[in-house]
């Protein structure tokens, strides 16, 4: 149960982090022609959410690993 979990989180992070990097870049095109499309965030500001999800994902994925070779080395 925790695995998949693990797994439905890991996968949300790393698509919203896209997304994110995806609307920092078009937020940083648009800027470049004098238009705006988020007021909210600036396109630098969206970046570090992008990689602090990343980072996350990261995390995620390196402790998945080292549970699997915990279980592996136990057998």
């Amino acid at each position: 149960m925790m695995k998949q979990l693990s797994s439905i989180v890991c996968r949300l992070f790393f698509i919203t982090s896209f997304v994110l990097a995806g609307s920092s870049v078009s937020e940083k095109l648009a800027n470049l022609l004098g238009l705006t499309l988020l007021r909210v965030y600036s396109p630098w500001r969206l970046m570090e959410f992008s990689v602090v999800a990343l980072f996350f994902v990261i995390a995620l994925q390196l402790r998945e690993i080292k549970m699997s070779l915990g279980t592996k080395g136990s057998d």
